[in-house]
Protein backbone atom coordinates (compact mmCIF):
# COMPACT_ATOMS: atom_id res chain seq x y z
CA UNK A 1 0.00 0.00 0.00
CA UNK A 2 1.46 3.57 -0.87
CA UNK A 3 2.31 6.31 1.68
CA UNK A 4 -0.49 7.95 2.67
CA UNK A 5 -0.19 11.84 3.11
CA UNK A 6 -2.27 14.53 5.79
CA UNK A 7 -2.60 17.40 3.82
CA UNK A 8 -4.23 20.54 5.41
CA UNK A 9 -6.71 22.61 3.46
CA UNK A 10 -9.27 25.44 3.32
CA UNK A 11 -11.97 25.03 1.38
CA UNK A 12 -15.03 27.55 1.94
CA UNK A 13 -13.49 29.02 5.39
CA UNK A 14 -13.43 25.77 6.58
CA UNK A 15 -10.27 23.94 7.57
CA UNK A 16 -10.05 20.18 6.77
CA UNK A 17 -7.41 17.42 6.69
CA UNK A 18 -7.13 15.05 3.43
CA UNK A 19 -5.66 11.75 3.76
CA UNK A 20 -4.77 10.82 0.36
CA UNK A 21 -1.72 8.57 -1.37
CA UNK A 22 -1.65 10.97 -3.72
CA UNK A 23 0.91 13.61 -4.05
CA UNK A 24 0.39 16.50 -1.47
CA UNK A 25 1.09 19.02 -4.20
CA UNK A 26 -1.69 17.72 -6.31
CA UNK A 27 -4.10 17.56 -3.61
CA UNK A 28 -3.84 21.22 -2.86
CA UNK A 29 -4.12 22.16 -6.47
CA UNK A 30 -7.17 20.30 -6.58
CA UNK A 31 -8.39 21.76 -3.25
CA UNK A 32 -7.30 25.24 -4.87
CA UNK A 33 -9.14 24.83 -7.65
CA UNK A 34 -12.50 23.88 -5.89
CA UNK A 35 -12.10 26.77 -3.87
CA UNK A 36 -11.62 29.06 -6.60
CA UNK A 37 -14.94 27.60 -8.32
CA UNK A 38 -16.92 28.15 -4.98
CA UNK A 39 -15.27 31.59 -4.05
CA UNK A 40 -16.86 32.25 -7.84
CA UNK A 41 -19.91 31.19 -7.13
CA UNK A 42 -20.48 32.94 -3.19
CA UNK A 43 -19.31 36.50 -4.96
CA UNK A 44 -22.38 35.71 -7.63
CA UNK A 45 -25.02 35.01 -5.15
CA UNK A 46 -23.76 35.76 -1.98
CA UNK A 47 -27.44 35.12 -0.42
CA UNK A 48 -27.26 31.73 -1.37
CA UNK A 49 -26.37 29.11 2.05
CA UNK A 50 -23.20 27.72 1.96
CA UNK A 51 -24.15 23.71 1.56
CA UNK A 52 -26.27 25.25 -1.62
CA UNK A 53 -22.42 27.04 -2.81
CA UNK A 54 -20.99 24.23 -2.23
CA UNK A 55 -23.14 21.75 -4.86
CA UNK A 56 -23.20 24.32 -7.10
CA UNK A 57 -19.47 24.28 -6.81
CA UNK A 58 -19.39 20.40 -6.95
CA UNK A 59 -21.53 20.67 -10.74
CA UNK A 60 -19.58 23.68 -11.66
CA UNK A 61 -16.12 21.42 -11.41
CA UNK A 62 -17.91 17.75 -12.85
CA UNK A 63 -18.66 20.13 -15.71
CA UNK A 64 -15.66 20.77 -16.64
CA UNK A 65 -14.93 17.62 -16.44
CA UNK A 66 -17.36 16.75 -18.62
CA UNK A 67 -16.33 19.00 -21.00
CA UNK A 68 -13.05 18.28 -21.04
CA UNK A 69 -13.56 14.16 -21.75
CA UNK A 70 -16.06 15.36 -24.62
CA UNK A 71 -13.04 17.70 -26.08
CA UNK A 72 -11.01 14.62 -25.71
CA UNK A 73 -13.21 12.16 -27.89
CA UNK A 74 -13.97 14.79 -29.89
CA UNK A 75 -9.95 15.08 -30.92
CA UNK A 76 -9.56 11.25 -30.64
CA UNK A 77 -11.95 11.33 -33.58
CA UNK A 78 -10.42 13.80 -35.46
CA UNK A 79 -7.50 12.15 -35.48
CA UNK A 80 -8.50 8.63 -36.34
CA UNK A 81 -10.26 11.08 -39.55
CA UNK A 82 -6.66 12.32 -40.11
CA UNK A 83 -4.58 9.14 -40.08
CA UNK A 84 -7.10 7.30 -42.43
CA UNK A 85 -6.47 10.05 -44.73
CA UNK A 86 -2.42 9.80 -44.36
CA UNK A 87 -2.83 5.78 -44.51
CA UNK A 88 -5.34 6.34 -48.18
CA UNK A 89 -2.55 8.77 -49.02
CA UNK A 90 0.35 6.70 -48.85
CA UNK A 91 1.51 4.56 -51.79
CA UNK A 92 0.18 0.79 -51.13
CA UNK A 93 4.14 0.01 -50.67
CA UNK A 94 4.04 2.79 -48.02
CA UNK A 95 0.99 1.55 -46.33
CA UNK A 96 2.88 -1.45 -45.02
CA UNK A 97 5.67 0.57 -43.93
CA UNK A 98 3.60 2.25 -41.82
CA UNK A 99 2.03 -0.13 -40.36
CA UNK A 100 5.05 -2.09 -39.38
CA UNK A 101 4.35 -4.77 -41.82
CA UNK A 102 7.00 -5.64 -44.89
CA UNK A 103 4.89 -6.32 -47.01
CA UNK A 104 5.12 -10.19 -47.09
CA UNK A 105 2.84 -12.66 -46.36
Amino acid sequence: MADRHAVKLEIGGEELTIRSELPPEYTREVAAHFDRVLRGIRASMPTVEAHKAALLAGLAVTDELFQGRRGDADAARRLDVLATELTRALPSTRRGAASGSDGEG
